[in-house]
């Protein structure tokens, strides 16, 4: 998934980030609520975690503005406030989820594959399409009985496609959810990404569902396309 994780405490944002890009995640993580309130407009994220008690923009707002623009991913409210009004506020701000610290390292991250799972997409550890699985938990695809390995950035990509199956995605989209806030890929960083992924799909036979949309992007389906628009490629990329 592609998340926004918000946290002033320094000694705390790193480890998390650190076990959500282990666990196959683009993290985008700042500091503040100020940078958080403008990443929100400009960036669609699948997962929001925010911490409650930041200096100037508190997390409690940035909850109420990112509903308040229409967006519907899940809010993970991340906070030292406890008591029961604090979690009701929380939730009827919007949050989906509410973790009280100190942070317990396994049950985050099980918060975050549980709030992972409102894919209709999901059937227990995997997203399915078809008869192709991605394994979220091992960062693999498997198709047949054949099981091929993903790097991270892979794996970052197919599961993108895989959460908005047949859906046109533009090459900036793939760039804002793939690469973190402030990197700065290469030019063809996205063609050879895509091409990469080709390659792993086709040892299970469907490296033609990446379609190259020219002039757009690309869009992931499990049938090929007749739309005169679009072009199957199996060994070529565009």
């Amino acid at each position: 998934m592609r998340i926004l994780l918000v946290e002033d405490d320094r000694d705390l944002l790193e480890p998390l980030r650190e076990a959500l890009d282990a666990s196959g995640h683009g993290v985008d993580a700042v500091d503040n609520g100020s940078t958080a309130e403008w990443l929100i407009t400009q960036k669609e994220y699948d997962l929001l975690i925010l911490d409650w008690l930041l200096p100037g923009v508190s997390g409690l707002y940035l909850c109420q503005q990112y509903r308040q623009l229409g967006k519907g991913s899940p809010v993970l409210m991340l906070t030292s406030k406890d008591t029961t009004l604090d979690k009701i506020t929380g939730l009827d701000a919007g949050a989906d989820d509410y973790l009280v610290k100190p942070v317990d390292m396994l049950e985050f991250l099980a918060r975050v594959r549980a709030l992972g799972r409102r894919s209709p997409l999901w059937r227990g550890d995997v997203l399915t399409l078809a008869d192709l699985s991605l394994h979220l938990n091992q960062l693999t695809i498997e198709r047949a009985g054949t099981t091929v390995e993903l790097s991270g950035r892979e794996f970052q990509l197919m599961e993108y496609f895989m959460r908005h199956p047949q859906q046109v995605l533009t090459r900036a989209q793939i760039e804002e959810t793939i690469w973190t806030w402030g990197e700065e890929p290469e030019s063809n960083a996205i063609t050879t990404l895509v091409r990469r992924l080709r390659r792993r799909l086709r040892e299970v036979d469907a490296d033609s569902w990446i379609e190259t949309v020219y002039g757009i992007g690309y869009r992931l389906r499990p049938s090929p396309s007749s739309d005169p628009s679009t072009t199957q490629e199996g060994s070529s990329d565009g």
